[in-house]
Formats: C-alpha cells, structure tokens, sequence
C-alpha cells in the first residue's frame, strides 16, 4: 500500500487526485504545513528539502509532486500516454507547470500573504508572471479538450493544483474561457472530487 504524507495544498492534492483516478488503496499521513510539522526531524528523514508530499511505496520514498505524478501513471499504465509524441506533450506540460505557473503563483500568493510590506515590485512580478501563464494555458486550451491533447493526463493533474488554490496568489479565470470550462471539467470528476474532501479533512478546524 501506498503511503502519502500530505497536507491541504496545491501540491498535494496532485498525488491525491492520481492515486484516486487509478483507484488505488493510499494510506494518508497529514503533514500541517501551518503548525511547520514539515520541518520536523521525523518528516526531514522522508524529504530533507521539507516540503509535501511524500509517497512511499514499500521502502522506495519520492518527493516532488510532478515526479510522484510520473511514478504513479507509470506503475499503473494510466494517465500517460505511450506514443512519443502524445507522451512528449504530456511532459512538456508538467515542465511548463513546474516551471512557470506554479512558482510564479507560489511566489505571488508568498508576497502577497506573507511578505507584502515593501515588496510591490515582486508582488507585481509574480502576479503579472502568473496571469500570463494562464493567458498561455488558456490558449492551448483553445484547441483541446485538455492541457495535452485530447485525453486526460497527469498534466491536468499537476495544472488543476494551482488552479484549484488560485486564491492564494488572489487570482480568478476571468477573461479565461478555456480555463474556466477545462478546470469545471476536471474538477467536476469523482476522483477529484475525492481527493479534494480528503486533502481538505487533514485541516483542523482549529488551524
């Protein structure tokens, strides 16, 4: 059985939602980001970097959402396409997220919550950075059905995280048509709606 460290945010959910679209059994270890737990000494022994989430698989521990991802859909024969150039497609979208929109909305939601007090310069930086990665999504969302293609994949899956918590970086799909219908779309699969209530019940009502 699988085993994933996890808290209520943009990265988990990603490993979340993979382990429920192939319908595997997960055990879910809650990590409160809030409280710091993931700078415990326990957790540093899984991921010195000191960041959700982790999956371990019997003795094998992986960090990094965009590579649990991988891992999962490849162990499992879903969610990645086989053919070079449908799989190249797929990967060129988890580089872009891993690239692009998630540290530029990382990055926005950072200075705008935690560290706004003399940094408008940043503020304006990552969230213009930001609205432009969703301007460019939104247009390859233009032609298909999903980010890669025409077929579901991981790459959905690591976009829809951001997205689903773009109100920490105060964003909206304003103006983005094709966003708004692909994120309905995702988030409107049982799968997701599974991962998002067990990602959400990891938060105490106190934090």
């Amino acid at each position: 059985m699988y085993h994933v460290h996890a808290f209520s945010t943009p990265n988990s959910i990603k490993a979340l939602i993979a382990l429920e679209e192939l319908s595997v059994n997960y055990e879910l270890h809650p990590v409160n980001v809030r409280k710091g737990e993931q700078q415990s000494e326990a957790y540093l022994a899984l991921n010195p970097n000191g960041k959700v989430p982790v999956l371990v698989d019997d003795h094998f521990v992986l960090t990094e959402s965009a590579a649990i991802l991988v891992y999962l859909a490849e162990q499992h024969g879903r969610l990645l396409p086989q053919e070079p150039p449908a799989r190249a497609r797929v990967f060129e979208q988890l580089f872009i997220h891993a690239s692009g929109l998630s540290p530029a909305f990382g990055q926005a939601g950072y200075f705008l919550k935690t560290a706004k007090e003399g940094n408008a310069h940043a503020i304006e930086r990552f969230t213009t950075e930001a609205k432009r990665q969703l301007k460019l999504l939104d247009g390859v969302l233009a032609s298909h059905r999903f980010v890669a293609g025409d077929a579901y994949s991981i790459a959905d899956i690591a976009h829809f995280g951001w997205i689903w918590r773009r109100s920490y970086p105060e964003l909206d799909l304003a103006g983005l048509r094709n966003v708004a219908r692909w994120y309905e779309d995702v988030l409107a699969r049982p799968a997701v709606a599974r991962a998002i209530k067990r990602a959400e019940s990891l938060v105490p009502v106190s934090a």
